[in-house]
């Protein structure tokens, strides 16, 4: 079995216990215990975790959980990539490029994003690319805790079914998201973080590296940026360009 279904399933099983799931029903009715998530699963097709990653999309197009974000989205913003790539990106929220196109990370900060990736010795068709929530919010504030409470099932679903070997998070809002933690990016990234036995890289996000006035200190921070590729980098057994 691969290491990828294995992660899948370890991931699924944890939601699961986490949800206070003992036991699940088969065509019988008698009760199958649900396993710790060291036990040996059976394996699923990638086939069939595309057709599901699909449903899934199709069921967050039609969701209507937050009023706000449903009556000025133009379009939910699912996410786009290969199932159990090496590495998967997560930002915050869709901004307006992508609101009007339907893909993550397509504006400014998407180009950027680009670059880095590229850097890495990789296209963008290696890796996945999505958001904690999949609707843009007005004006591209921050999204609202209510707002990335209800995304989290559809959230943890995409990423039980993309399987992902190391994640990285985009931003403070999105890494505070996943790891469940008060702490600021600045002190997150830098080292390696665990999320569902999943290594998590935290750094900052391209749009604060544009904004950044000064090009000393921006320049500096894209280098913390790029520290943190090379240890992604070295934590999948890649190598690092320019070494």
């Amino acid at each position: 079995m691969s290491d990828a279904i294995r992660r899948q399933v370890r991931f699924h099983l944890a939601a699961l216990k986490a949800a206070g799931v003992e036991f699940v029903p088969r065509p019988d009715e008698s009760p199958i215990p649900v396993p710790g998530p060291d036990a040996e699963p059976a394996a699923e097709p990638t086939d069939d975790r595309r057709v599901a990653l699909d449903l899934l999309a199709s069921e967050v197009a039609k969701c209507d959980r937050c009023p706000e974000l449903f009556a000025t989205r133009t379009q939910t913003v699912f996410g786009v990539g290969p199932l159990s790539p090496d590495l998967c990106f997560v930002g915050e929220a869709p901004g307006g490029d992508e609101d009007r196109l339907g893909e993550p990370f397509v504006g400014a900060a998407g180009q950027l994003l680009n670059k880095i990736i590229s850097a890495m010795g990789l296209s963008r068709s290696d890796v996945y690319i999505f958001n904690t929530i999949k609707c843009r919010p007005p004006g591209n504030r921050q999204p609202a805790a209510s707002e990335t409470a209800n995304c989290r099932g559809f959230f943890d679903r995409q990423m039980e079914l993309v399987a992902p070997r190391v994640i990285c998070c985009l931003g403070g809002v999105a890494a505070k998201h996943l790891l469940k933690t008060p702490i600021g990016i600045t002190k997150l990234r830098g080292k390696f973080h665990d999320y569902h036995g999943i290594p998590l890289m935290p750094t900052y996000h391209p749009s604060y590296l544009l904004r950044i006035p000064d090009p000393a200190a921006q320049q500096k921070a894209k280098g913390e940026v790029w520290d943190d590729m090379k240890q992604i980098l070295r934590k999948l057994g890649r190598p690092v360009p320019g070494k």
